[in-house]
């Protein structure tokens, strides 16, 4: 599945558009997670379990667009972006999304 973020991919033509796919996942830290991370913030510089909290969150949304892209038939994803929120001030909303397409090779 090939995955960009551009409108158009260079040596390839757009045969069909499957229509908007999208992966989703929420996270949240343990107490002693948030408590490591407030302390770290008390300091100043990167929070480095949040980094890598939202590090595999937007893995595994990519990973769940791939597979609602798959499910639809697609092979390519277009426009691919994130976009994220938080929820209750403990969790993290992340979501993948994009426009499943089939591509082809242009002759």
């Amino acid at each position: 599945m090939l995955v960009v973020t551009t409108e158009n991919i260079a040596g390839y033509r757009v045969v069909e558009i499957k229509g908007q796919c999208f992966g989703v996942v929420v996270r949240s830290r343990g107490a002693v997670g948030n408590l490591t991370a407030a302390l770290r913030s008390l300091f100043g510089g990167e929070i480095k379990e949040y980094s890598s909290l939202l590090e595999q969150a937007r893995r595994q949304a990519t990973d769940r667009m791939v597979q609602n892209a798959h499910t639809m038939g697609a092979n390519a994803v277009l426009m691919m972006r994130f976009d994220s929120s938080e929820i209750a001030q403990t969790m993290s909303e992340i979501v993948a999304y994009g426009t499943a397409a089939t591509i082809v090779r242009a002759d």
